[in-house]
């Protein structure tokens, strides 16, 4: 048996016994959806974080795999941004990529697990963290933003989210881009203006003149300093000089001590007056040195020291650069859950999460870095990080043992967890099946007030069903944990391998996400609800007439091209649909005749059934590439007409290579029969044809009439 840290040596067990079966139970809140006893899950906030992070430590060293489950405030900052099965795999990435920079995580869910050979159980130790984006340091640009999805919000307050818990005691964190560049500011900001007070006073010091003002100024600052310093020398007593008033502002030129000594309090100046005191004093005064400092309220306070001698200054410096160290644990302490993160990381732990992209890339982007622009460059940075990763809902959705096992259920969390591991027992119910697993959860006795009852969708109780579902699955896949101990080894399990680094994308994409290789393959026995997706073969239609319905659109488009010219269309919103034709070359000849009917406005076509569609003048058209690039901003427009709005788009149509050549050679396009055609058709004369050459070729236009008609009689 493993050595138990003296955190475990008086606490308080809960057994549950996870028998396999599919008998369904009715979830509680004190149940947390098992529907049986309650499960003691540690709430962790920024009072008791210091001892819970070191306590983790230990639990997580000894566990062989580790939980995660992450509460955010929303998951799409607009209804288009949801996940299509029209969205190639760069357009889903954008997608994940705008929901993970832009919301919060709330609750962060770590479950460690450990094996426990003598019991012959799973030890679990389910923790949940508050998490909050505080602002700790005084460190230069806004406080953090964040969306807040009303439904996430209501989602969470329904579940009973304490959010007075999350505002209040959350903890904050950087992440190691932040904390680098955290370190590099506060550091310069101290050292720099220390560089500029101690270096060679014999140099040459020009004060640079932006205005006349800056003379007077500097002059002025000049004398109140030499004044300052002299009454210092004769031991006057002036606990303010005076006030200074520049530019309507008033200013306190204020003595104080600082670090045992006199200086000048600087208050109300600008920067760039700051900056002209700095030099005045770097240049005039050898007893005198101009500090930057951050106060106990993270603000930053300018001060003018006196120094008595060299040895004096010499030693001042040194107290100053301690303080430059303090700021560095300062930023260190400001790291806060990060430390969570990064113990994850660095031990190397399998790590288990349930349809966890999302979690992912929220991880990376709150606690590591900006999220890399491509979804290869994520997915291998993320196994770099971690490199064991399990999901289970794609363990779910492609082991065939379990999928016999939840025959068509919900794939969700909850339904997994209430199919493979129904409510709980008593002790003494002791089964015999060799496939049953057992689990403890350990809540210690002396910290018993940050305990609470588990309940589903808090971020600690759902890390804890999905190490229990993960736990049961191994056990229906035929591994023993009696006979594999220790258990160090579990990612290496041949019985697993095959699960391991392999992400479930979303509901609908089909494919799935490779880790190791950052490659993307189709996900075995994916059931398609569209015909086959052929990503050239679409154009992007937007700003339509609101009375547009899919059904509208097709007929549309079909009386022009045929009844067979269209795979698909699929409704982004109200105002932008994707249209996959049978033939790529239908997408540069819409595109084309579009741009030609806008370009001439006659009644040849006022005529043409491609009008309806362009009623109003404000439809838009491109290709797939468009899209993406509208899915890539930033901004967060409710409907998709109004972002590609917001992009400063003008255009009408964007047209593809070569497109410009063909249609120069449409408009060019008259002839003797089509001029016969029009006025058998459409009863216009050969005059107005004429009146019209070479603006507008009539054959497709006549073509669709045509076609329009036959359609018709059909």
């Amino acid at each position: 048996m493993r050595n138990l840290p003296l955190f475990w040596a008086r606490s308080q067990t809960l057994i549950l016994w996870l028998i396999p079966g599919l008998r369904r139970f009715s979830s509680s809140a004190s149940g947390g959806g098992g529907g049986g006893a309650d499960v003691a899950v540690k709430k962790v906030t920024r009072s008791n974080f210091e001892p819970a992070l070191e306590d983790l430590r230990a639990l997580v060293r000894e566990a062989d795999f580790v939980a995660v489950d992450l509460e955010m405030t929303g998951v799409t900052s607009a209804p288009w941004r949801d996940s299509f099965e029209f969205d190639r795999s760069d357009v889903r990435y954008l997608k994940l990529k705008d929901s993970a920079e832009k919301f919060a995580v709330v609750q962060f869910g770590v479950c460690p697990f450990r094996w426990e050979p003598s019991r012959g159980s799973f030890v679990a130790y389910p923790h949940n963290f508050y998490v909050f984006p505080r602002k700790e340091l005084p460190v230069h640009g806004p406080s953090y933003e964040f969306l807040c999805q009303t439904t996430s919000i209501d989602f969470l307050a329904k579940y009973q989210f304490d959010f007075n818990a999350c505002i209040r005691e959350g903890i904050s964190y950087l992440s190691r881009a932040q904390e680098a560049e955290a370190l590099k500011y506060l550091s310069s900001k101290y050292l720099d203006g220390l560089a500029n007070s101690f270096c060679n006073l014999e140099e040459h010091v020009d004060i640079p003149l932006v205005r006349t003002a800056d003379l007077f100024f500097s002059e002025r600052m000049k004398i109140k300093f030499q004044e300052w310093r002299d009454a210092i020398l004769k031991g006057s007593d002036k606990g303010c000089v005076n006030k200074e008033n520049a530019d309507g502002n008033e200013m306190q030129f204020q003595t104080v001590f600082f670090k045992m000594r006199p200086a000048v309090f600087l208050n109300g100046f600008s920067s760039h007056q700051l900056n002209l005191i700095q030099l005045v004093v770097r240049k005039h005064f050898k007893d005198l040195v101009y500090v930057c400092v951050v106060d106990e309220d993270n603000s930053w306070q300018r001060r003018v020291v006196y120094v008595e001698t060299e040895e004096d200054k010499a030693s001042f410096m040194k107290e100053v650069q301690q303080d430059v160290m303090r700021v560095e644990k300062r930023v260190e302490s400001a790291v806060g859950f990060r430390h969570v993160v990064d113990l994850l990381a660095s031990d190397g732990k399998l790590i288990v999460g349930h349809n966890c992209l999302l979690d992912l890339a929220h991880i990376y982007s709150k606690f590591f870095g900006p999220l890399p622009s491509s979804m290869m460059e994520f997915i291998l940075a993320v196994h770099e990080k971690f490199p064991y990763i399990i999901d289970t809902k794609h363990l779910l959705n492609s082991s065939q043992v379990i999928q016999f096992l939840m025959k068509r259920s919900s794939k969700s969390l909850s339904s997994a967890f209430s199919l493979l591991c129904p409510k709980v027992s008593s002790v003494s119910q002791n089964s015999t099946s060799s496939t049953y697993v057992r689990f403890e959860i350990q809540a210690d006795e002396t910290g018993s007030s940050c305990f609470n009852s588990g309940a589903k969708h808090e971020a600690g109780y759902d890390a804890f069903m999905t190490g229990c579902v993960f736990a049961q699955a191994c056990s229906h896949l035929g591994i023993k944990f009696e006979v594999h101990t220790p258990l160090y080894d579990l990612a290496r399990n041949g019985k697993i391998k095959n699960y391991i680094n392999v992400l479930y994308p979303s509901w609908n994409s089909g494919t799935v996400l490779h880790l190791n290789t950052g490659t993307e393959s189709p996900e075995s026995g994916y059931k398609r609800k569209y015909p086959a997706v052929v990503f050239a073969n679409i154009v992007l239609i937007w700003g339509f007439p609101s009375k547009f319905k899919p059904k509208d659109l097709k007929d549309c488009v079909c009386r022009v091209f045929g009844p067979d010219s269209i795979t698909s269309i699929f409704f982004i919103d109200r105002t932008a649909a994707l249209i996959q034709f049978s033939k790529e070359e239908f997408v540069n000849e819409i595109l084309v005749l579009k741009d030609t009917l806008e370009r001439v406005n006659d009644p040849i076509s006022m005529l043409h059934p491609l009008s309806k569609l362009l009623e109003g003048g404000n439809t838009r058209a491109a290709n797939y590439d468009t899209y993406r690039d509208i899915c890539a901003a930033s901004a967060s427009k409710v409907l998709f007409a109004d972002q590609a709005d917001s992009l400063g788009i003008h255009w009408k149509t964007k047209l593809g290579t070569g497109s410009q050549e063909t249609l120069e050679a449409s408009c060019n396009e008259t002839t003797t029969e089509v001029t016969s055609l029009v006025e058998h058709s459409s009863g216009v004369s050969a005059d107005s044809v004429r009146q019209f050459k070479h603006q507008i070729s009539y054959v497709d236009i006549l073509d669709s009439l045509i076609v329009s008609k036959s359609l018709e009689k059909e």
